[in-house]
């Protein structure tokens, strides 16, 4: 294996280390939590249910029509000849230098997405808006991460794609063994996917999957944005959400898009 590969995936495998074992803050754990639990006791079963769903047709939503107006927020055009460009000196000399023009993008795409979260969060949250905003906030989410997916070379309009995207939302969310046991599953599935190798999958289950998932995430700040004033705070939870997923979604795509050069030059050697 290059060198620099071999030093880029051990450096990923740290910062992956490190999201995988996050100790619990103390201060959230004893000041934090408890309000949190007590918000959550007062949570109507309803309304958990109500947001599962929002979520899911959310999902839909943009699977099936979302993306053509999410990418009038950036030129596709521009990022795929940026990779191009980027891709194509990383074949020539696989160096730091380059990979950082790469990883450059992607970094961009996830600070300003994180930002534009506390814009949309908090405004709606001071007007008493909960519910309705749910499409726009996954609007955001996926607009974040399709700039990482065409940052490093992938396109996220297949169904496999959507399917490995909805893991990764979930593999950000989760916590603790099951966090470790889907970011397993998320590498094989990758590795899988760029060898062609595709097994069968039910995207509309794992949109519930993940709605489930990210409504857990979200539930307490959506309950408490649904209260005029107070609501501003889901501007807040809506950047940790969004910074979280962007974050993985950043380090897995990468981590794919290095491995992927890994094979493709041992084949070559064969």
């Amino acid at each position: 294996m290059n060198k620099e590969i071999d030093k880029q995936l051990k450096r990923l495998n740290k910062l992956e280390n490190k999201i995988l074992n996050k100790k619990e803050n103390q201060l959230f754990k004893t000041k934090v939590g408890p309000v949190i639990d007590k918000i959550e006791g007062i949570i109507p079963e309803k309304l958990k249910s109500v947001l599962e769903y929002a979520f899911f047709k959310g999902f839909q939503l943009v699977f099936d029509k979302g993306h053509k107006y999410i990418e009038k927020t950036y030129n596709k055009d521009k990022l795929q000849l940026e990779y191009d460009l980027n891709n194509y000196a990383v074949d020539k000399k696989m160096s730091k230098e380059y990979m950082k023009k790469l990883d450059k993008q992607a970094n961009q795409s996830n600070l300003l997405n994180s930002a534009i979260s506390v814009v949309e969060g908090g405004v709606l949250g001071v007007l008493g808006i909960g519910l309705p905003d749910i499409p726009l906030f996954i609007s955001v989410i996926m607009k974040n991460i399709y700039e990482i997916v065409l940052s490093y070379g992938y396109d996220y309009e297949s169904k496999e794609e959507k399917f490995f995207i909805l893991l990764l939302i979930c593999g950000a969310l989760s916590e603790d063994d099951k966090q470790k046991k889907l970011n397993e599953e998320i590498d094989q599935i990758g590795i899988d996917m760029d060898q062609q190798i595709y097994a069968e999958i039910d995207l509309d289950e794992q949109m519930k999957v993940t709605s489930i998932i990210l409504s857990e995430a979200m539930l307490t700040a959506k309950f408490i944005q649904g209260i005029p004033i107070v609501g501003a705070i889901g501007g807040v939870v809506n950047y940790n959400v969004i910074k979280k997923i962007g974050k993985y979604a950043s380090l897995k795509y990468k981590k794919r898009y290095l491995l992927g050069k890994a094979r493709k030059r041992n084949d070559t050697v064969l």
